[in-house]
């Protein structure tokens, strides 16, 4: 009989689990669930991150093709203003590049005097220019005489940008165009991240200009 008392509680103190084993199994789990949630802190971060980029250069991208557009439709295309070289063109060419392009927009009679449109490529800080990312600048617009104002926004800062005109002569057998080119960063201020851009596109005139 006595023994049977003593085998039966020998057997219920062997049963569960020791305080240890809980602080043990309580302390791994602690760690996993840290782990997995700035795992999924981090993945979160990264999606914000790379929105907020995505929407820079959307931004980027409809500014160069509000200007494209524009100036398929216009016409008396202009690349002397501050051009490096002209090697071969016409007098309002400039193969070399340029900074600043005017053209004399969509409905306008060129036959008498007229304000054109112009853009053009400048530091921050100049005008109403800021960039809150690098030491870049910005393109800016001008619309019938009136004050520049930015076409990208601040978090992309343009490192460098250039206008090459061709075929404005009259009489000759080159239809106008200009081929735009763009680099710089985008990122900076709210966006954390940033990354490098070079962005390159051809403007051809509509209009027949032979």
């Amino acid at each position: 009989m006595y023994q049977h008392v003593r085998t039966r509680r020998s057997r219920g103190h062997q049963e569960g689990f020791t305080l240890i084993e809980m602080l043990v199994s309580i302390a791994l789990f602690a760690i996993v669930m840290v782990v997995c949630v700035g795992a999924l802190l981090s993945l979160v971060g990264a999606n914000k991150k790379a929105q907020a980029l995505e929407s820079v250069m959307n931004n980027l991208n409809i500014s160069l093709d509000d200007m494209v557009r524009a100036i398929r439709e216009g016409t008396n295309f202009n690349g002397s203003v501050g051009c490096a070289s002209n090697t071969g063109g016409g007098p309002d060419d400039c193969t070399g590049g340029t900074q600043t392009f005017s053209f004399a927009p969509y409905g306008i009679d060129t036959t008498h005097s007229y304000t054109p449109t112009v853009y053009e490529y400048v530091m921050s800080g100049s005008t109403n220019c800021t960039t809150t990312t690098g030491a870049g600048g910005c393109i800016m617009r001008s619309e019938n005489g009136g004050p520049f104002y930015p076409l990208t926004a601040p978090e992309v800062s343009v490192t460098g940008m250039e206008f090459y005109v061709v075929g404005t002569a009259s009489g000759d057998t080159i239809q106008p165009r200009v081929i735009i080119t763009i680099s710089g960063t985008a990122g900076g201020g709210s966006v954390k991240t940033s990354t490098t851009f070079d962005l390159q596109a051809t403007a051809l005139q509509r209009a027949l200009g032979l």
